[in-house]
Parts: structure tokens; sequence; C-alpha cells
């Protein structure tokens, strides 16, 4: 992964612009952030730039966010309210819309805190937004850090998210961001006759060298939304974006990925979640270390491959007792996206051989990708 090392800083980006927005039920014209001085502008910074213009009739909007959900160092909804869009409702993902709940934590409704606006969870009780959610919305933003795995959650909430928005007829817009693991494609590619669940939904392999614009368009073009719908998808692009450049993410996406290194490593560890060995969960050091206590292999200072790798569940498999390294569940499987890997792995076969027998798939789902990329694809993946 791993040439891109990214820079972890809260970025602090000067707006010396701004852009004049008037709405009915704002008692006066109000000035907005509008344009950055750094070289990359993310979908949002390039949305909010335009509100004065083409994105100057928004309407009621629902926004699809969490603590990703930046311009800048202020929220995205922030922003909007400020400059007089009619923010109505905020949908939630995974770890809450302020990104404060651990993984796999059941996130409920609730109301946030700084604006007073109602939370809507996509990870409770519901993955999906209902009818009656959006029956009273013009427009749904959504705005989320994706890090390009496909066990990712933000990927599934983009694409229930996408199949309500097509079933109520709701416009939907993807403000694209950078993924960081953008550079390369590789991994088995997910079967959906066996392994499909909210941890991997379409048959894309484990690293898909997409941003989460390009992967929307993916998801309405190739049909994968129930019925064969299609929603009404606009995907504000980035300006200035390199598919294998080097760009500071403003905050960590999730409480467990908080650093470059951690999200490099973060494809090639999780498989390790459906095992009995820990990736470091509840130390300072999430997805830096992993092992089973006492012994712990230390990652904070190794280089992650250049690819996606079977090396740290082929060493970890060797320091484990045989028959008590996966988890007796299928968990392992869905994170694979095959139950053929766990197969191969318990027989002994070597990691050349793997490779080999998920690469037809792998070679499909590439031309496949190419059909949807927003941005020059100059490695030729």
């Amino acid at each position: 992964m791993r040439r891109l090392l990214l820079a972890w800083f809260v970025l602090t980006m000067p707006f010396v612009g701004c852009c004049q927005v008037d709405r009915p039920q704002v008692a006066q014209r109000r000035a907005c952030v509008a344009t950055s001085q750094n070289p990359l502008l993310t979908g949002a910074e390039v949305l909010v730039s335009n509100l004065d213009s083409k994105y100057a009739h928004l309407g009621r909007v629902a926004v699809v966010g969490n603590h990703t959900s930046v311009v800048g160092t202020t929220h995205l909804v922030d922003t909007l309210v400020a400059c007089g869009v009619q923010v109505v409702r905020l949908f939630s993902p995974e770890h809450g819309f302020r990104g404060t709940s651990e993984a796999g934590a059941h996130v409920d409704n609730g109301v946030d805190k700084i604006t007073g606006l109602p939370v809507v969870s996509l990870y409770g009780a519901s993955k999906k937004p209902t009818l009656q959610q959006l029956r009273d919305i013009d427009h749904v933003l959504f705005d989320l850090q994706d890090v390009g795995c496909r066990f990712y959650t933000y990927l599934s909430t983009l694409h229930y998210v996408m199949e309500a928005c097509a079933e109520s007829n709701v416009p939907l817009i993807v403000l694209d961001r950078p993924n960081p693991n953008g550079h390369y494609v590789d991994g088995p590619v997910l079967d959906t006759s066996t392994c499909r669940s909210f941890v991997g939904l379409h048959p894309v392999p484990v690293v898909y060298g997409m941003t989460i614009g390009e992967y929307a368009q993916m998801i309405n073009g190739e049909g994968w939304l129930k019925g064969g719908v299609k929603c009404k998808l606009t995907v504000v692009q980035m300006h200035g974006y390199e598919r294998d450049g080097s760009y500071p993410l403003s905050v960590p996406p999730s409480p467990n990925l908080r650093n470059a290194h951690a999200v490099a490593l973060y494809p090639n560890l999780c498989l390790l979640e459906g095992t009995t060995v820990s990736v470091g969960r509840g130390t300072p050091y999430p997805f830096e270390v992993i092992g089973t206590a006492p012994d712990t292999l230390d990652l904070r200072n190794a280089v992650p491959p250049a690819c996606f790798s079977l090396q740290y569940v082929l060493q970890m498999m060797k320091r484990t007792p045989r028959g008590h390294f996966f988890l007796k569940n299928n968990f392992f499987d869905k994170l694979a996206g095959t139950t053929a890997l766990r197969q191969q792995l318990l027989v002994g076969t070597d990691s050349s051989t793997i490779r080999s027998s998920w690469q037809p798939a792998l070679d499909a789902f590439r031309l496949t990708r190419q059909k949807y990329l927003l941005y020059p694809d100059t490695n030729g993946l």
C-alpha cells in the first residue's frame, strides 16, 4: 500500500474568498467559506465554493456524514448552516455522527448537540433511510472519508443510501474525497453468493483503487442496487486530485485508524479480525501492533507491503496452536470475501498459489473499474 504514507495532521487551510448565499429563512445575507489555497479541493470544498451558483438551489437537505465531513477545520454541516443552506436531517454511519462510537457499536438515533438537528442512525436498528425520512428532502449530500478497503462499512452505508434515494426519487450528491489506498488494486474479489454482508456487499477486491465518488458510479452503473434501480447521482469531483499523490487527511477516519501508518496497514491486518489474534484494539496503537499476549508483534516501524499481502496472517497463524487460529464463525470468510482462502490456509497452500487463484476475477474487476474512473489512472491499474 504503500508508497503512500499520508502525512497525518489537522488541515489549517486558509480561506480567502466567500460566497454570498441568500435564503428566505435567513435574516441577512451571510458570508461563508469558499475557496482554499490548498492544492487539493475536496468535493465538499468545491460544493461550498459554488453555493451561490451551481448549487444555489439545494432546497431542503439531508446530510450523510460524520466527523470526517469537514471543510477546512469546520464541519460541513456547520458550514452549510452558516451559508444559509436548509439542512433538516442528519444520517450517521458506523462510529456515529461525531465519530465517538467504537467499531461495531450500536449507534442510536439522537440529536446533534452542536446544531440541534435530528440524527438518524444508519448503524443501529436500520441500515437504510426510510421513505418517510426522505419524504421532505430535496437533496441528500453524502460526505464520508473512505480508506479504500472493501470491508470498511461506509461503502455499505453508501449502497443503502443510494438505494433509498432511488426508491424515493431524491437526488444524491456524493462529495468526493481522496482514497489513501487508491493507488493500487489487489486481493480476492468478493463472492456475493456466499460472503455478502455489511462488511462486503459487492463483487470487488479487498483494495479497489477508487474514490468513493467513483465507487458510487460503479454501484449505479453495474446495477447493484436492489431491483437494478439507479439513483439520480451527482459526484462533486475534487480539484487537483492525483490517484498516487499524497494528501493529509483532516481527521482519523475512524477511532481505531488513528494515523496514516495504520490506514496503510489496514487492508492487510483486518483479516486478522476474523481470528483469535488481536490487532491492537484497546491499546494506544490499534492496527500497528498484532498478537496474542504475551506474543505481540510491533508494526509501528514496519513498511507496509506494496500490495495486498497475507504475510501477517501467515506469521500469526504459525505462532498460534493448530485449531485455535480462526474464530468459530464465518467472519474471516466475510472479510476475505471468499470461503476458499480459509481452506487454502488450513491445508498450507503457499501465498503465490493463493494469489494466482484470485487473479482471473481481479483482472476482470480491473476492466469494470476503468469505466467509472473520474481521475487519470496513471499507474495503468
